[in-house]
């Protein structure tokens, strides 16, 4: 059910929030007992001869972020379980995505990266859903010249696969590039779309980011609270005006957390990310904060609390 305070009542509670975080990012309620983060990156660094970058890698991070860095991280933070998302200089090379899970040790799960239009990639998908825990296709479109074949055969192989094994199909876009998505969310109900960080609402223009608010009208879509560090860096009535209209859209039920993990994480800037989740959800009740920052995921992915 979807939340029922007045825009005054979420404007001057979010906005004294917001302030209180702008100074300091304190606690301002106990964070719940079960703690997801599933958005996470891990890379083995330029210079890992097992697990190297992929030669059409649109990036390649200079520092290492191992998924032994982060279960310390995770332990320090009080983090129970967590989603590595496969990053794009890995292409749809997942080796490092096997290293990672194999020493997460069943607290960590993960999302493949395959392209629709590349000769044996989608094919991929069953061998990796076997051998690995996945919950998720991932899909990118944010830059031209890497766009999805929206209107191909292939892509809609893609979304058919993925259904097939199970996994949700993981939604990275810009505004802008939003329309390709909607068909294949209308036509494949049953296959759980993510919507990852909020839609990007600070990169496209108000009527981009309301046509993603939009999906909401589906039941089988999800959006994740992410990039806050991002977010954090608009003014406080900016946020509260996007928090206001991602939750009236989709409500607290299917809003899940993503945290910003990286090589320069400790446990105390780890936990602080979470704090300011926390906060910026400060208007609702604790029930429904326990449900973004945990529990909608524990039943999204199937993580069993130990």
């Amino acid at each position: 059910m979807k939340p029922t305070l007045t825009r005054r009542q979420f404007t001057a509670t979010v906005s004294s929030m917001a302030v209180a975080a702008e100074n300091s990012f304190a606690l301002t309620a106990p964070l719940p007992e079960l703690l997801i983060d599933t958005h996470l990156h891990c890379f083995a660094g330029p210079n890992a001869p097992r697990f190297p970058y992929h030669s059409d890698a649109p990036y390649q991070p200079p520092q290492k972020a191992t998924p032994e860095h982060l279960l310390r991280c995770m332990d320090a933070a009080g983090v129970n379980y967590g989603v590595i998302v496969h990053p794009e200089p890995y292409q749809d090379d997942h080796r490092y995505l096997k290293h990672c899970l194999a020493v997460g040790q069943g607290r960590l799960k993960g999302t493949a990266l395959v392209f629709a239009g590349k000769s044996g990639s989608i094919e991929q998908l069953p061998e990796l859903a076997a051998h690995m825990d996945l919950v998720a296709a991932r899909v990118h479109a944010h830059t031209p010249g890497r766009l999805p074949p929206f209107e191909k055969p292939a892509f809609r192989q893609l979304w058919e696969q993925a259904t097939e094994q199970g996994l949700a199909m993981q939604l990275h876009f810009i505004p802008k590039y939003a329309a390709g998505f909607e068909p294949y969310i209308r036509d494949f109900p049953d296959t759980t779309v993510v919507i990852d960080h909020l839609g990007r609402p600070l990169q496209g223009t108000r009527a981009e980011h309301e046509s993603v608010l939009r999906w909401s009208k589906y039941p089988n879509t999800v959006i994740k609270l992410s990039t806050l560090t991002e977010l954090h860096t608009q003014p406080a009535h900016k946020v509260e005006q996007i928090i206001k209209r991602v939750t009236d859209a989709f409500g607290l039920d299917r809003m899940i957390f993503g945290g910003e993990f990286d090589h320069t994480s400790s446990g105390h800037s780890y936990r602080k990310i979470i704090e300011r989740a926390n906060t910026l959800l400060a208007a609702f009740s604790p029930t429904d904060r326990a449900k973004v920052l945990g529990e909608n995921a524990a039943r999204l992915y199937k993580f069993t609390r130990s």
